[in-house]
């Protein structure tokens, strides 16, 4: 799929989208947790029965989709939007592509969206990895939030990919200190790894910790900040320049680390050539992560 048309004439029913999430779930067929055996048929609730024992099993059993009253063709449409790279679909904007009647509806609806974007226990970053962080501006939190005024501080580790940048993470931290600044490159970086940072002196520990850490110091007059770490300041760029776009100038505090993950998953995946093969992994992402309640996610906000 490449285009808004072939992607509605794919997902043209509910029966598609169902049989493209059982596809997802059970790539070997159908298999029934409880006899173990294989095979079934579909039930007139759409639901999957074994036909040895009679098990009932949903394919959006115990997904973001589970028990869901809204159409999989709304929800696929929505993740479809959210792999554009460009833009960043907002709750406003959800409620117009859906047709949804309320605003905090659709917004409640995009945060199980966005939390399921990255997916726990991800790949450590590895080889050459540049770390530094960065002060996200206008950001409005609750009275009593450990922020310095209206900012947050980020965390930034971006693979050397020769002279690009390969995968990054992002992390919101509460201090430019060692021990926050330590514990996020040991939780994103492979153990062994080169990490490159600014001569900052929280980072002399990363020795200590397994990592092979190559600080550069900026002397007077030499080297900019952005000649000295160029990925982790060209990520810190786009991902302010992201968020501007489409909050212009305002951050909800409760909710940055859902921008910092939906940033993460489509900058690392920003070269795939086809949305199709970007929206497939979305898809198959969501459909591992368990769900957020509603009244959860309300009561947050």
């Amino acid at each position: 799929m490449r285009t808004l048309a072939e992607f509605e004439k794919r997902f043209a029913t509910e029966g598609a989208c169902r049989a493209y999430l059982a596809r997802l779930r059970w790539p070997a067929g159908f298999r029934c947790p409880q006899c173990t055996t294989n095979g079934s048929w579909t039930t007139t609730r759409s639901l999957l029965m074994c036909r040895q024992c009679g098990y009932q099993a949903s394919v959006t059993a115990g997904t973001i989709f589970h028990r869901t009253r809204i159409p999989l063709q709304d929800w696929f449409r929505a993740l479809w939007w959210m792999t554009d790279h460009k833009n960043r679909l907002s709750a406003s904007g959800l409620q117009r592509l859906l047709g949804l009647g309320s605003y905090r509806t659709a917004w409640l609806w995009l945060q199980k969206l966005q939390r399921a974007m990255v997916r726990p226990g991800l790949d450590q970053l590895e080889g050459r990895v540049e770390v530094d962080e960065t002060y996200i501006d206008g950001v409005e939190t609750q009275a009593g939030s450990p922020h310095l005024g209206n900012k947050a501080l980020v965390a930034i580790a971006a693979q050397v990919d020769r002279k690009g940048i390969g995968r990054i993470r992002l992390r919101r931290i509460p201090a430019a200190s060692a021990s926050p600044l330590i514990a996020f490159v040991k939780h994103t970086v492979e153990s062994g790894s080169v990490v490159i940072t600014d001569g900052w002196e929280a980072y002399a520990g990363l020795r200590q910790e397994g990592f092979k850490h190559r600080p550069r110091v900026i002397s007077a007059g030499d080297r900019t900040a952005s000649a000295l770490l160029p990925r982790v300041q060209r990520v810190a760029s786009l991902l302010k320049r992201w968020l501007l776009r489409t909050h212009q100038g305002t951050l909800s505090g409760e909710q940055l680390d859902s921008y910092l993950d939906e940033f993460t998953f489509l900058f690392n995946r920003r070269t795939s050539k086809y949305r199709g093969k970007l929206f497939h992994r979305l898809v198959a992402q969501v459909m591992a992560v368990e769900p957020s309640p509603f009244s959860r996610l309300a009561a947050e906000s």
